[in-house]
């Protein structure tokens, strides 16, 4: 068996508690319990990164993987995989007669009866930044926050929330995940000083560096209402305002496009089985909590209990750490194997061995395995 000599006791432990989380794999079940998630994303110019995202969430286990796409993309998209469900219902300037003349809410509506069918939503991938594209999704994302469904934003999804930022603000049920690049649009458009990268990195100690950028997420998060934040880096900073957590599971060395794409579908995943987990799908053995968890102590005393469940807050920032560490132990391992050559397909085959490895199947699991 591998050594797990590089991960910390910290994320260790963190990496259990998530495990809390996972649905066992029981006969009770049926089809779409373990998660029914769907990217939106994929364009004429982009068909990779929604495939990439959407295989992610298979390969971790969710039972159905859907795309939600523009015309353009989804014949080049199902010839990727058969197992992904391709749903051509993306609207674009091509596709409409009018396109500076549209109905954003009636273009939307194919895609908006599909929520009450999904667990969770991954927005951005591939999505591109064709104006009718953003408006329909805009549409989507509104009606997806009414019903309290999940989603992730990456990529061109994030553009949204830089041009208008009451899209996600005060969503306590989405992820954020930008890069370097993207953090520091976002912080512009909400007018938030964040040092530049270079000052980051001028900091002599590893510490202080990490300390800046703890604060800057959580300045971010708090901005925007508590919404939870994956800032992407050498290690990534997760924050919800109040509580921030550091993913320092080694990655690979190659920085090859696609990586962020096993982030978000690996999230969305995660968020469906939380999702599971709240709604009682299985008896996880705790005691019920008395009350929310609101504070960065209640968070810290529910990550601490053996025997207690853990309520939405706390349980949406494990998501988040797991995703991440995946994410980045996929990378070790494909780097490991492929070294300057890694592509983003490489992560696509390293999902499922980095689950088991970092937090592994329920015992309820293994006694049917």
């Amino acid at each position: 068996m591998e050594s797990v000599h590089h991960i910390s006791t910290s994320s260790k432990v963190l990496l259990k508690k998530a495990r809390k989380m996972v649905p066992p794999m029981l006969e009770q079940f049926h089809k779409g319990q373990h998660g029914r998630v769907a990217v939106i994303g994929g364009s004429l110019d982009y068909t990779g990164a929604p495939y990439f995202s959407s295989m992610a969430s298979a390969r971790l286990g969710c039972d159905m993987s859907h795309v939600i796409c523009d015309k353009s993309a989804a014949t080049v998209i199902k010839t990727y995989s058969p197992n992904l469900m391709v749903h051509p219902i993306l609207p674009s300037s091509a596709s409409v007669k009018d396109p500076e003349s549209i109905d954003a809410p009636s273009l939307a509506s194919p895609i908006i009866n599909m929520l009450s069918r999904l667990h969770c939503l991954v927005i951005g991938p591939g999505l591109g930044r064709d104006g009718v594209t953003l408006k329909v999704v805009t549409e989507v994302m509104k009606e997806a926050r009414s019903r309290s469904i999940p989603f992730v934003l990456d990529a061109d999804g994030l553009l949204l929330v830089t041009e208008n930022p009451d899209l996600v603000h005060g969503y306590k049920e989405c992820i954020l995940t930008p890069n370097v690049n993207e953090f520091s649009r976002l912080a512009k458009a909400l007018g938030i000083d964040v040092p530049s990268l270079a000052e980051i990195n001028s900091k002599s100690d590893g510490a202080d560096r990490t300390s800046e950028e703890s604060k800057a997420c959580e300045r971010l998060s708090s901005a925007l209402g508590g919404v939870t934040i994956i800032q992407k880096g050498p290690h990534d900073v997760i924050s919800n305002g109040i509580t921030t957590l550091i993913s320092d599971i080694q990655g690979g060395l190659k920085r090859s496009g696609g990586q962020g794409d096993t982030l978000t579908g690996s999230l969305g995943t995660l968020l469906a089985w939380r999702a599971a987990y709240h709604d009682g799908l299985w008896d996880s053995g705790e005691k019920d909590n008395a009350k929310e968890a609101q504070t960065k102590e209640d968070i810290r005393a529910e990550l601490e209990s053996e025997d207690k469940r853990m309520s939405p807050c706390t349980t949406l920032l494990l998501a988040a750490f797991a995703g991440s560490s995946i994410t980045r132990e996929c990378s070790r391992r494909a780097f490991l194997a492929k070294g300057r050559s890694m592509q983003a397909s490489d992560l696509t085959d390293e999902v499922h061995e980095s689950f088991l490895k970092l937090i592994g199947e329920p015992e309820a699991s293994k006694m049917h395995l």
